[in-house]
């Protein structure tokens, strides 16, 4: 049985600088506090003796791959990512970077959404990815229109009841 998988797909290089901001701090954080503490303490680890059979040693040589792929693909991602620190032409359409507020037409529930990139998704926080289903039905809606959108849950109705962008 082979280990092959098909290629991930690809996602949207775009995020909003909030997220960028993160992804750098982040990155810092890894590369200029972490990494350091995991490497002195899996030097110490090694000092004790026979690898072989130290779980600290072990634990802590898997940590530091851990930290180490974490800063590859950081340090890869954020050279490839576009911020996008500009209110689209047509602020009463919906498109990177707005936060809307829909209605469920089938239940009536209000929900409100902000489209970001996919490095910055926050299910709780209402962030979804421009790459979701949902976020792509919603592109250039407006105010008071209609669409139906194949979710996991089943197909559901929305309504758009506001558009806005935060300043920057």
């Amino acid at each position: 049985m082979s280990r092959w998988r098909p290629p991930a797909e690809k996602s949207t290089a775009l995020i909003t600088p909030q997220g960028h901001a993160r992804l750098k701090t982040e990155l810092d954080e890894l590369w200029r506090q972490r990494r350091p503490e995991v490497v002195k303490a899996l030097a110490a680890a090694a000092a004790e003796g026979d690898r072989s059979e130290n779980a600290e040693y072990t634990y802590r040589k898997k940590q530091l791959g851990e930290i180490d792929r974490r800063v590859r693909y950081l340090s890869k991602r954020l050279e490839s990512l576009r911020v996008v620190d500009t209110r689209p032409s047509d602020p009463g359409a919906v498109f990177f970077g707005a936060t809307v507020e829909l209605e469920n037409v089938d239940s009536g529930e209000t929900l409100n959404y902000r489209i970001v990139g996919p490095d910055e998704t926050d299910a709780p926080a209402g962030w979804i990815s421009i790459d979701s289903p949902l976020a792509r039905a919603l592109l250039k809606k407006r105010v008071d229109d209609e669409f139906t959108v194949e979710l996991p849950a089943g197909p559901h109705t929305f309504a758009v009841l506001s558009i806005r962008y935060i300043s920057h």
